[in-house]
């Protein structure tokens, strides 16, 4: 798989960098960078791209990335909300290896041993973290190191963490730019309310059909026409949640014709019925 190098250059009086990121969408590209990542989602929902991983992500999403692994977070509506993150970028350096191999950081050089596939965290720790995180760029240089230990340390000690990739992603990293993944994305967003044919989506890209679908198998583990229900089943699932529209509109809106289709797809990726769905949220939020 090919990604854009991304280059990040630091703070003349820091090792590392804190910023927010704050714009109308999320619209890096699909990329890598030889440093580690944090990314806590304050505001926007959407889908996260992280090597051969692709799942929904939505406010407190707090991811860990490992160095060289290909990311993106990508909005896949339009809302008036401003997508808003906190990042910290750190080089493998700034925690020796002469520290990591000491016992007292044995669990946080695991932890980022762990992190080459991307590790997301439950709202329980990310909750201890993100007062941490919100100081960080006020801080000074000294206090952002042991902040950042900190941070590592919670969340090397947290439990029901999940890695993101599989442990057969091995992408071909390349520091040419290639937007194919997100050609690829911004088609799908603009396009996925009518059907999406494999010659028009393998056109865009400028492959033979076959030539596509080994790329798309190759660097998602999955079909694209199973990657594009699932795009679909969860912009249903964000209607079903934000809205009170009926199930056929919902359907309908997320790009199916039929609905037996949409029931049988909602059926396979979220193993539960729309309305099932939507009264355990209803619940949820009632508690």
């Amino acid at each position: 798989m090919k990604a854009q190098l991304e280059k990040i250059s630091s703070s003349p009086r820091s090792s590392f960098k804190v910023f927010t990121y704050s714009d109308s969408m999320f619209n890096a590209p699909w990329h890598f960078h030889p440093e580690y990542e944090l990314t806590y989602i304050e505001q926007s929902s959407g889908m996260r791209y992280v090597g051969d991983s692709v799942l929904e992500f939505e406010k407190g999403d707090l991811v860990l990335l490992g160095s060289n692994l290909p990311h993106c977070w990508k909005n896949t509506t339009v809302s008036e909300m401003t997508s808003k993150s906190i990042v910290v970028q750190w080089k493998e350096d700034v925690i020796g290896e002469g520290w990591l191999t000491k016992t007292e950081f044995s669990d946080i050089n695991k932890l980022l041993i762990l992190a080459s596939r991307g590790v997301k965290f439950n709202n329980r720790v990310t909750k201890k973290i993100v007062p941490l995180l919100r100081k960080m760029e006020k801080q000074t240089p000294f206090e952002n190191i042991i902040s950042l230990l900190q941070i590592l340390n919670t969340l090397a000690h947290s439990k029901n963490k999940i890695t993101l990739s599989g442990n057969n992603f091995a992408p071909k990293l390349n520091v040419k730019v290639n937007e194919r993944i997100n050609v690829i994305h911004n088609f799908i967003m603009e396009n996925y309310q009518r059907q999406i044919t494999l010659k028009e989506i393998s056109g865009v890209v400028s492959m033979s059909e076959e030539s596509f679908c080994r790329f798309f198998k190759k660097t998602f583990n999955k079909s694209f026409f199973t990657f594009l229900n699932e795009y679909k089943i969860k912009l249903a699932c964000q209607l079903l949640i934000d809205s009170n529209k009926q199930v056929a509109e919902i359907a309908f809106l997320s790009g199916y014709e039929s609905l037996p289709f949409f029931y049988r797809q909602f059926n396979k990726f979220i193993k539960c019925t729309p309305l099932v769905y939507q009264q355990k949220y209803a619940r949820a939020f009632a508690n």
